[in-house]
């Protein structure tokens, strides 16, 4: 196997690529989500979207490393856009497409205290 050059993202900014390109939140609410202001968002995902960008063109490896993180146990909370629906979904299942209340496909990914 070939040794790949690697690109380093912190798990910061990877929470970053997944709150706001991945489930699609506003830099307001996705910098809300993770306790960190509009603007320090937003230099969070500049560097974040740099980082994957480089790995992409050069072909390199994309380390993620650092930070504090807790990972889920064992489910995800979904919140429809549309009815304000909340449900459970058990982690190892894709991600649902529609709300199972009113069949919108506005969705998001609620995070531990969340308000329900």
């Amino acid at each position: 196997m070939v040794k790949l050059l690697e690109c380093r993202l912190t798990i910061d900014e990877c929470e970053a690529l997944r709150l706001a390109d991945y489930e699609g939140f506003s830099h307001e609410d996705a910098g809300e989500k993770m306790g960190v202001s509009r603007a320090t968002f937003g230099r969070i995902i500049e560097k974040a979207r740099k980082t994957v960008a480089d790995a992409l063109i050069n072909g390199k490896a994309i380390r993620i490393e650092g930070g504090n993180y807790q990972f889920a146990e064992g489910r995800r909370s979904f919140k429809c856009g549309a009815c304000m629906h909340n449900w459970v979904e058990p982690c190892g299942n894709a991600r649902p497409e529609t709300c199972p209340e009113c069949g919108d496909q506005t969705l998001g990914r609620m995070m531990p205290g969340d308000n329900e």
